[in-house]
């Protein structure tokens, strides 16, 4: 299976990769003019042979355009903020998991500081999407959105809005979701930082018409907890 590779454009049938990106490409993954590998900008997938590749300039021209598949639902993973490492873990993986967007979440618990440097990471956290996207050959790359307010993300609209939640009386997921399901469904799955939700921050939920689902009886680490609820929501639609 071919590599896919992220540009920023394919203009007239060409597309450029510069800089350190094409240091990696002919440093590391070693690539040579005449070889042919899967680009895409973003919008559409080509297949795409490389015509020069120099250390600071790796240059593609277009074969054909390719097809692309679809994802099966519109998801958008609502994290709050936790320490960076895990948080990181949790792009990656839920770039890999296939979803459209993911938005960084203050919260009443979250610790004193992320939200001020987690501004300055956002570079960092789009990179990690997009190396994660071309392991798992994507398309298109999430979106990642800067930190926002609880109430601003409950504004947002979803089809559906599920909320991990470790109290008693929380569904178990897989048993709320929807029997009609369609592929415009836009999904929104929040999950709550290390120290849990709140009292108010659940009301909020209910006023957002949120439902509170469970994982089961154990209690999970919010980056455990993002990948399992992804990857249910993610094998339940068409």
């Amino acid at each position: 299976m071919r590599r896919r590779f992220f540009v920023n454009e394919v203009r007239n049938g060409h597309a450029q990769v510069a800089g350190e990106d094409a240091t990696h490409l002919t440093r590391v993954l070693r690539v040579e003019a005449g070889q042919r590998y899967e680009i895409s900008d973003n919008h559409n997938v080509y297949l795409a042979e490389i015509e020069t590749a120099r250390k600071d300039s790796v240059l593609f021209r277009t074969i054909e355009k390719l097809d692309s598949e679809s994802l099966p639902v519109r998801l958008t993973l609502c994290a709050a903020l936790i320490k960076f490492d895990r948080f990181e873990w949790i792009i990656e993986k839920a770039t890999e998991l296939g979803v459209a967007e993911i938005v960084p979440v203050r919260t009443v618990r979250c610790e004193h500081g992320l939200e001020r440097a987690a501004v300055k990471r956002l570079e960092r956290w789009r990179r990690i999407a997009l190396e994660a996207s071309q392991q798992a050959r994507r398309a298109h790359l999430p979106e990642v959105a800067g930190p926002a307010a609880l109430q601003e993300v409950l504004l947002r609209q979803a089809t559906y809005r599920y909320v991990l939640d470790e109290t008693r009386g929380a569904e178990p997921i897989h048993r709320v979701l929807p029997d009609a399901r369609e592929a415009s469904d836009a999904v929104a799955v929040l999950i709550g930082p290390e120290g849990g939700w709140t009292g108010d921050e659940r009301q909020a939920f209910v006023s957002a018409a949120g439902t509170q689902v469970s994982l089961g009886p154990l209690i999970l680490r919010a980056e455990t907890a993002a990948v399992a609820a992804l990857a249910i929501v993610n094998a339940a639609w068409p």
